[in-house]
């Protein structure tokens, strides 16, 4: 083959063949590049010399197959190279001072980072995992070359993952949609994010993956001839309009579509906007002209559009995004950019050159943004007590959804979604976290655990003398502030630790017993004798507590328990276990209506005692983190019935109510009411809603068969709970 160095080993036939097909990718390189790029193939063939993959090849065609893919990156040499080595360290006998003395401390380096930690005595999977993990991301802190090698590894080992047993293809699966799917979206490779995504969701859903397949399969050949007219309606405008511009079309992905099933409780068939539109113009003017003659020609859908050049996303993507309805009534997703920021979005690229000199605001942007995320892990590694905390923390950073608010003098911060006022301080600066003593939003004054929404204008207020309170943790969602909160926890002084906890376990005792009993000699002797049969003395509690290691509600309710004032088998010690519940106690929540089967919190409300709500309920806000605790069901062997609602959306047909009570009571469940809103609250003039307000013995299961019993009469459109 023409420009491939001649082979310096003696490769076998399927080997040589991979080798071939490296260097046919490989074209850009120079002729000393490709040289030292064989040399590497030669030295991973002895090394990897009688091994072999589940699959029977000769294992060395895997490294290779890596470096393939890399080279459709583009990637340099040094990327290159340790891609074709990158298991000899972990899966051979080549140290790296050896690798290091062939092909430079570069390659070496990276080959180091990818590799795997060895099995230590006394460590489990999970510790070891997470060790190998942190190894991993502190080595692409300082060089991201490492991260493209083992998304390129992982994502060979994905597409090659038939040949493994079913348990382990679930495991690599699930990490895979948890963390690498995400690290190749933090840093900007779409493409393998989707393909990820993809590859994880077949392994773990695999019955699922193949009917979202048929069905978009079938979607395709159905609006076919729509898309075309579409893609001319479009085209025509633009040019009416003045705007040059590239269409093309995106469809959503296999994952895509099925998370978006899942969210929002809906059919494959109410999953509108599949197939979008991307316009490429050749500057940012141009994109805003090509948004007003879109809007121009299709309605857009109130509430889809976001401006993501003005505002990029935390990976550094720029787009303008709307979602428009068309005469056929289908929604319409389209995104509008220019060519440079198609090119980082699309293209597939490792973004490794985002950390050289580059000159384009987009790219600055996305290289900033990713430099800043990098920052970020060093932070969680400093302040992590260990790998595992490390590992969780990252994970959490991960997630996707973003919400963006702005300081008051109109900076824009990027947060997690669900973050408050103290994300937002941490987000700002460690110290501003630190004594951050409270916060307006949009001027008025909210607590700390308020949840903020994009838009919204934060102001924070300090005091020299605040410091982090450990029930903050219960509400904080950016890895940031958790960490930041754990390390200046870990430093407090054990006499401050101790004082705090004091403070926050009589703020909760007070909302449960008489200040007489609280501090009764009695009492106190009986706790402590308690605390001696658990091995801990009273100093060590407040000092958990102080830490926030240990709820003050828990020892509140241990006390109260000593007391006499929550007797009986219905409350038992932290996390409370909920069997029945006759206590006069423990009652359940009217906003939410939990049953078993359901997340559950147990909320201590004053002169009301434990009040039950589902772990979602949006109520849980307005009750200090302190005075809520985990709760779990007992199973049930009563009689005790308890009440749910359900709201039921129809197209109105005679005897339509009549056939959805008969399904209700063929479940042997009992209607207490039926509810019908106006006509004006149904949306359509031939739909109707119903709400019906039920009796459940058996809890959640129960109801899941009611409501998939109504979902089978033709007429219903969606039957979700209240």
């Amino acid at each position: 083959m023409k420009g491939t160095p001649a082979p310096l080993a003696d490769y076998d036939e399927v080997t040589l063949k991979s080798r071939d097909t490296l260097f046919n990718e490989v074209s850009y390189l120079n002729d000393e590049e490709k040289r030292r790029l064989e040399e590497a193939c030669a030295f991973a063939n002895q090394a990897h010399k009688g091994q072999y993959r589940k699959s029977g090849e000769p294992y060395i065609t895997h490294p290779i197959a890596v470096a393939t893919e890399i080279a459709t990156w583009g990637e340099d040499i040094t990327t290159l190279m340790a891609a074709v080595l990158h298991d000899v360290i972990e899966d051979t006998d080549t140290s790296f001072s050896e690798l290091e003395s062939h092909f430079g401390s570069e390659v070496a380096q990276v080959v180091d980072g990818v590799s795997k930690l060895e099995k230590l005595a006394g460590k489990d999977f999970m510790e070891l995992q997470a060790e190998s993990f942190r190894k991993m991301l502190l080595a692409v802190v300082k060089d991201l070359r490492v991260l493209v090698v083992k998304l390129a590894d992982r994502l060979h080992n994905m597409r090659t993952l038939d040949v493994m047993r079913p348990e382990k293809q679930k495991r690599i699966a699930k990490e895979t949609l948890e963390i690498y799917a995400e690290l190749a979206n933090r840093i900007g490779m779409n493409p393998i994010y989707q393909e990820l995504q993809d590859l994880s969701f077949k392994y773990l859903h695999p019955h699922r993956y193949d009917v979202i397949s048929r069905a978009l399969k079938g979607w395709r050949e159905e609006r076919g001839e729509m898309i075309e007219k579409v893609m001319r309606d479009f085209c025509l405008q633009l040019v009416a309009f003045n705007v040059e511009a590239t269409v093309k079309g995106n469809e959503k992905n296999l994952y895509g579509i099925f998370k978006k099933m899942k969210e929002q409780n809906l059919d494959f068939s109410q999953v509108m906007d599949m197939y979008g539109f991307v316009f490429l113009v050749d500057n940012i003017p141009d994109s805003y002209r090509a948004l007003g003659a879109l809007h121009n020609l299709y309605k857009p859908k109130p509430g889809t559009f976001k401006d993501y050049i003005a505002i990029p996303k935390n990976n550094g993507f720029q787009s303008l995004q709307t979602t428009l309805i068309s005469p056929f009534g289908l929604p319409i997703e389209v995104q509008i950019r220019t060519y440079e920021m198609d090119k980082l979005s699309e293209a597939g690229r490792s973004n490794v050159k985002l950390f050289r000199l580059r000159k384009t605001t987009s790219e600055n942007t996305a290289g900033i943004r990713t430099k800043q995320w990098f920052e970020n892990i060093k932070e969680f590694q400093e302040e992590s007590d260990s790998a595992v905390e490390f590992y969780e923390d990252v994970k959490k950073d991960l997630f996707p959804d973003e919400l963006y608010v702005f300081t008051p003098k109109g900076k824009i911060i990027v947060l997690p979604k669900n973050s408050t006022p103290v994300d937002f301080a941490y987000a700002i600066h460690t110290d501003i976290g630190h004594h951050c003593a409270g916060a307006k939003v949009n001027g008025v004054l909210v607590p700390l655990r308020y949840q903020l929404k994009s838009g919204d204008i934060v102001d924070i207020k300090t005091n020299p003398k605040s410091s982090p309170n450990p029930s903050w943790l219960s509400f904080v969602v950016s890895a940031r502030a958790r960490s930041a909160i754990r390390s200046k926890l870990k430093n407090m002084n054990r006499e401050d630790a101790i004082s705090l906890g004091e403070k926050l376990l009589q703020k909760v005792l007070v909302d449960v017993l008489p200040e007489d009993v609280i501090f009764s000699e009695r009492l106190k002797d009986e706790y402590i004798e308690y605390l001696s049969e658990q091995h801990l003395t009273f100093e060590d509690v407040l000092y958990e507590v102080g830490m926030g290691k240990t709820l003050p509600i828990k020892i509140a309710m241990d006390i109260a328990e000593l007391a006499g004032r929550c007797k009986g088998e219905e409350v038992k010690l932290s996390p409370i276990t909920i069997a029945g519940s006759s206590s006069r106690k423990i009652s359940f929540a009217n906003c939410c209506h939990p049953i078993p089967g359901d997340a559950i919190k147990a909320v201590l409300v004053k002169n009301e005692g434990l009040i039950i709500h589902r772990a979602e309920c949006p109520n849980l806000q307005k009750y200090p983190s302190e005075n809520q605790l985990d709760a779990t069901w007992e199973d049930l062997s009563t009689n005790k019935k308890f009440k749910v609602q359900i709201k039921i959306e129809a197209r109105d047909t005679q005897g339509l109510l009549a056939q959805i009570v008969n399904y209700i009571s063929s479940n042997q469940v009992n209607i207490e009411f039926v509810d019908m809103p106006s006509s004006e609250e149904n949306g359509y003039d031939d739909h109707v809603n119903f709400v019906f307000g039920l009796e459940i013995q058996e809890g959640l299961p129960m109801l899941n068969n009611v409501i998939k019993s109504i979902e089978k009469i033709p007429q219903v459109i969606s039957v979700t709970r209240k």
